[in-house]
């Protein structure tokens, strides 16, 4: 293969995180509490601030209404009216078992309920017992469909009395995956912080560990509540793309055949970049190969290039015959993408924004990231 150009790559890559995220599976969450429970304020605070308000609702049944979001891989299924009176229990409950017969009719992954999650306020300082009787026959009854539901505790101002409801709850054993007390925001009075936001992160983990295979990289896209919780997961994609890299360069590559690799690198960041969530242009993906594979020439893992890059591995030693060995080519594949995922997470925090590292100043901040991960491995 020869050497490839930036420009072409920088393509490939823009091109190559359309598709990803364009495939990514449907996450269907169904948002389950009494009125006045804090569930928009939960569903901004997990999915972004805007996310309500750039929703578009249409009514599914008598109860719920789908909300979702152009270009999004997230559908909210919202029981808006839902009290506990004389009629609104049995239609709600009615209603949702509708929904999850349909999925599974559908046999179509994208149409599924995925989880359930059911609100309760902590404010209100007990859950009344018609509640807990709603829950103990829908869970019951969605023992036949292992929907996985979750109960989230809004509005816990107070950790102890969140605490104690979640004590008096889980002794009735519900067939739920947990109980979860979250404050989706900080709680002010009078300008001054009464309570710091918390629980999201414990939420994000705990559907990460109740979805499916399948839906972990659409759960990570969706999801702006854990920034840690996204960079696990990108670790683990840089972890299997660097193992692949390795198997590559398991017969040595000539340096000028190095671009060989490129391709499963476009994949691992397109990837990264799903995760995140992240909006990025050609131009962006061209400020980061141009600075980290193609240093120094206007082609990815050239000749000089593949040279300068070994110069930075500790351990690599001597290059026989001019060709990249299995470990080293997993090295640069991992120095690439520890650094892209340095990238992400200052885009993510709001540190550095994606046109800032098109300048000349965030090109060297590519580049140093790159380079202090290639410093970083040790062969």
């Amino acid at each position: 293969m020869s050497e490839l150009p930036v420009e072409q790559a920088a393509k490939d890559a823009f091109n190559k995180i359309k598709e990803v995220i364009n495939n990514l599976n449907k996450i269907n969450i169904a948002v389950v509490g009494k009125t006045g429970v804090g569930k928009s304020t939960l569903i901004n605070a997990v999915f972004g601030e805007e996310f309500a308000k750039a929703c578009v609702g249409e009514p599914v049944t008598t109860e719920f209404r789908k909300y979702t979001k152009p270009e999004s891989p997230l559908a909210i299924y919202d029981s808006p009216g839902f009290d506990m009176n004389e009629h609104s229990p049995d239609a709600v409950k009615k209603d949702l078992l509708k929904i999850i017969d349909e999925g599974i009719a559908s046999k179509d992954m994208d149409k599924a309920l995925h989880c359930i999650w059911y609100c309760i306020s902590t404010a209100s300082d007990r859950v009344e017992e018609s509640e807990l009787k709603w829950l103990a026959e829908f869970t019951q009854e969605n023992k036949r469909y292992n929907v996985p539901v979750i109960i989230i505790l809004t509005k816990s101002y107070s950790k102890k009395n969140a605490q104690e409801l979640k004590n008096v709850i889980d002794s009735k054993m519900l067939p739920v995956k947990k109980v979860i007390p979250v404050l989706a925001q900080d709680f002010i009075i009078d300008d001054m912080v009464v309570s710091k936001a918390y629980g999201l992160d414990e939420l994000v983990a705990v559907m990460g560990a109740v979805l499916p295979e399948d839906l972990q990289k659409t759960w990570q896209n969706v999801q702006k509540a854990a920034l840690e919780d996204k960079v696990r997961f990108a670790k683990r994609i840089v972890t299997a793309n660097a193992v692949s890299a390795a198997g590559v360069g398991a017969s040595p590559i000539p340096f000028t055949d190095a671009s060989v690799l490129v391709p499963l690198q476009i994949t691992m960041i397109a990837e990264i970049t799903a995760v995140f969530g992240v909006n990025v242009s050609k131009s962006f993906m061209t400020a980061v190969l141009a600075s980290t594979l193609g240093t120094g020439g206007a082609t990815v893992l050239g000749r000089t290039v593949v040279s300068n890059l070994i110069k930075l591995i500790p351990g690599a030693g001597s290059i026989v015959g001019g060709a990249i060995s299995a470990s080293t080519a997993g090295v640069i594949t991992t120095a690439l993408g520890n650094a892209y995922i340095g990238i992400m997470k200052m885009v993510f925090s709001g540190e550095m924004t994606v046109d800032q590292f098109e300048s000349k100043d965030g090109k060297k901040k590519i580049t140093e990231l790159f380079r202090q991960e290639l410093k970083n491995k040790k062969n």
